[in-house]
């Protein structure tokens, strides 16, 4: 849909319009029944549209950027100590020389819990259940709080992935934490990277944003 001018709408100057404007439900309607106010709205929202996407494909050049650089870089490294360069990306950290900039590059896998989780949360409050006046406060604390749903029904990853780390001997606990390992699928993985300046070597870094919300 052709639209009018913000420049010329904003200094005063009544822009051209088409004899039809599309609406939010796909009909054609007459110029002369469209509000000047909405036309000058649209045109706002284009011309940000425009430069939002000009934008974000910049940042989407700049990550290819980032991330051909770092693999070149860590290929350089295995190069000079002869040592085949492949696999995936994994957490790195590199710095400039002197202290004040730093880049991590951060591998997140996204899982999710399949059905052998309730099998190992019944054996686990078989094992507490038993255990009764003789379970540590602490790992019942934890065993709750690992198993506790959030708004969208999912347990606590972190707190789930925290409890084959107890050194319990017991034959229970061990089929326990066999099931939560056979539970896990991981469907994709992420790769972020994150940079961070600061003023001298004994200041705390400070983010260098790279989203809107936080610049």
């Amino acid at each position: 849909m052709e639209s009018p001018s913000v420049s010329g709408a904003v200094s005063g100057t009544e822009p051209q319009k088409p004899a039809f404007f599309e609406d939010a439900k796909g009909r054609m309607i007459p110029a002369r029944l469209v509000r000047y106010s909405d036309l000058l709205e649209d045109q706002f929202v284009r011309k940000l549209m425009s430069e939002a996407e000009a934008l974000s494909d910049t940042m989407r050049a700049f990550k290819r950027l980032v991330f051909t650089d770092v693999d070149a870089f860590v290929a350089l490294l295995h190069e000079k100590y002869d040592v085949k360069f492949g696999g995936k990306r994994g957490n790195m950290t590199f710095n400039s020389f002197d202290g004040r900039m730093q880049i991590k590059v951060q591998v997140a896998d996204h899982m999710r819990f399949g059905p052998e989780l309730q099998v190992a949360k019944a054996l686990i409050d078989q094992c507490i259940t038993e255990w009764a006046a003789d379970t540590n406060d602490n790992i019942r604390a934890l065993v709750e709080h690992a198993f506790r749903t959030d708004k969208e029904g999912k347990v606590n990853r972190e707190s789930v992935l925290a409890l084959p780390k107890l050194a319990i001997a017991d034959a229970r606990w061990e089929r326990a934490m066999q099931a939560i390992a056979d539970s896990i699928t991981v469907e994709s993985t992420s790769v972020y990277v994150r940079f961070y300046r600061r003023d001298s070597q004994d200041q705390p870094w400070k983010s260098v944003s790279l989203d809107l919300a936080n610049v």
